[in-house]
């Protein structure tokens, strides 16, 4: 029987073989949904969805990629943007 602070939902039930061949259930914080793009709102690539305990253990290149405005817009809002802003200092 789980203790009462275990009977909710927003934990997750993961299925785990002990030594001895039973099979117990841990209850984990749920995964964060994925990191978005400012601009757009695509899902991000390269930022991992883990809960801040396990990404303060990351190294800093682990936790977003490495360019301008990494892991706060994708790339291709990246490009429109740095085309806009070279176009605009141009023609002024």
């Amino acid at each position: 029987m789980p203790r009462p602070g275990l009977k909710t939902r927003s934990k997750r039930r993961v299925y785990v073989r002990t030594p001895g061949g039973k099979v117990v259930i841990h209850y984990e914080p749920r995964k964060p949904g994925p990191a978005r793009c400012a601009i757009c709102g695509k899902p991000l690539n390269g930022v991992p969805r883990l809960i801040p305990s396990k990404l303060r253990k990351l190294a800093k290149t682990e936790k977003r990629p490495e360019r301008p405005y990494g892991g706060y817009i994708c790339p291709r809002c990246l490009s429109r943007l740095l085309r806009e802003s070279i176009r605009a200092s141009i023609s002024s």
